[in-house]
């Protein structure tokens, strides 16, 4: 079953985050059991808050990757970017389509 992780944060330093972001992307192309989709979500009443929705074929791909070292090492550098605590909901993707 397909796995989202949620992460919600505050930040003053977005594009920082998103640059650690791609520096992973780029060190992680092609690697099995990463992320297979995001997304990234600004709050319109919060203009610091943000929602950053990761997918992964499985619940199991999620955690070794959270386990990963690189991983930790960039979890820990967002979050000196971060204002405050960032919190994590694991989600199953029960259902997911395209609406036209």
């Amino acid at each position: 079953m397909k796995f989202v992780q949620i992460i919600t944060f505050e930040t003053e330093r977005l594009e920082e985050m998103q640059q650690l972001v791609q520096e992973a992307r780029e060190r992680n192309a092609g690697r099995a059991g990463g992320p297979t989709h995001s997304m990234l979500l600004k709050d319109r009443d919060n203009p610091r808050r943000y929602l950053a929705l990761i997918e992964f074929e499985s619940y199991e791909d999620a955690m070794r990757n959270s386990n990963d070292p690189e991983t930790t090492k960039m979890a820990e550098q967002m979050g000196a970017l971060s204002i405050g605590e960032r919190t994590f909901t694991n989600c199953d993707l029960l259902e997911m389509s395209e609406l036209k």
